[in-house]
């Protein structure tokens, strides 16, 4: 028993396999929100039928994904997320990393450094880290 049949497997060939397998062991699947009951033929065609949709949809949504990221692609976006700080954010944040008072010792936090730009230490250190001038 499964609430619906896509928790029960991901693509239609697994639909089956796991289904003719539980038929073999005398097994019945039911699932509960989509009125499917395996032990009738009518409940076998229909989770079959469902299961073959619902690959087709998986696949016109990766179709659409890759032809989204290649649009995006020829339009010079290459994805993910855009840096927390400009280059000019960064390097002073660098500087005032790099600043260092009349007793030797650093002038300004990486805490603080954030606090400063509005965002997280860790983003701080990937910004210093991705700096090599």
């Amino acid at each position: 028993m499964v609430t619906k049949l896509d928790r029960f497997g991901r693509f239609l060939e697994h639909l089956i396999d796991l289904s003719a397998q539980l038929q073999e062991r005398s097994v019945d699947l039911v699932a509960l929100d989509q009125g499917i009951d395996t032990s009738t033929a009518v409940g076998r065609m229909f989770s079959r039928s469902l299961g073959a949709i619902a690959e087709f949809e998986h696949a016109l949504m990766s179709e659409r994904t890759l032809d989204g990221l290649a649009a995006a692609r020829a339009r010079g976006r290459t994805g993910g997320q855009k840096p927390k700080l400009t280059a000019r954010q960064a390097k002073i944040a660098r500087e005032m990393y790099e600043e260092v008072g009349p007793d030797g010792r650093h002038m300004h936090t990486a805490e603080q450094i954030a606090a400063e730009f509005g965002v997280t230490r860790p983003t701080i250190y990937r910004h210093l880290g991705r700096l090599t001038d």
